[in-house]
């Protein structure tokens, strides 16, 4: 649990007293983690967008799904990987289809929270893009103009975070307009749009 929290921290401070309580837990976990190169498993060292993903890493995930078929000769194994993507993409696109909203059903989901977090929230106004963004006796600073939280959720995710999200309230935004185009349900189903065609036996 302590190493999760530690690698989905937004903010270095937060990842710092994660890994601190970790290393207390097991003393060689936290060198070891440090050694291997935060920025490979950090959240808050990341150098780009992740758009809310923790693993970039498909090869392991293909490889824990295909434990059996690596048994194959190479002829099978690669009829198998194909007919494996197929269903997925198939699935996939007839999710994707039924989508009637204007983001995926988890940017929906994940949008609907972050409102419900605001809730509890406050601001006071600096100038017509700056506010500062209370929430009990903590506060974070969001440029809407620039789309940034100091909480660094908002840039990392391209996506709002609950300050980002009260602010956009407060101006009668469209949330909508601050959501990376990566969450548009349109581009998830852009990105099934084609087809892995079937293959007739090899004897044909």
């Amino acid at each position: 649990m302590l190493y999760y929290r530690c690698a989905k921290a937004y903010c270095l401070c937060e990842f710092e007293r994660f890994l601190h309580a970790l290393t207390l837990v097991e003393p060689r976990l936290g060198p070891y983690l440090q050694d291997v190169g935060c920025e490979r498993w950090s959240r808050a060292h990341s150098g780009g967008y992740r758009y809310n993903i923790m693993t970039t890493n498909i090869s392991e995930c293909i490889n824990a799904i295909l434990v059996k078929e690596r048994e194959l000769p190479i002829t099978a194994f690669a009829e198998e990987m194909r007919s494996l993507v197929q269903r997925w993409h198939y699935e996939r696109r007839t999710e994707a289809d039924k989508c009637k909203m204007k983001l995926t059903p988890s940017a929906e989901a994940l949008l609907a929270e972050q409102y419900q977090l605001s809730l509890r929230m406050h601001l006071h106004p600096a100038c017509e893009i700056l506010y500062t963004v209370f929430d009990g006796d903590k506060n974070d600073v969001v440029d809407l103009q620039a789309r940034m939280c100091s909480c660094r959720q908002f840039q990392l995710d391209q996506f709002p975070c609950a300050h980002a999200m009260i602010v956009i309230q407060h101006m009668r935004g469209d949330v909508y307009d601050f959501c990376s185009d990566y969450y548009l349900s349109e581009h998830w189903k852009a990105t099934y749009a084609g087809v892995v065609y079937p293959l007739p036996h090899q004897a044909d």
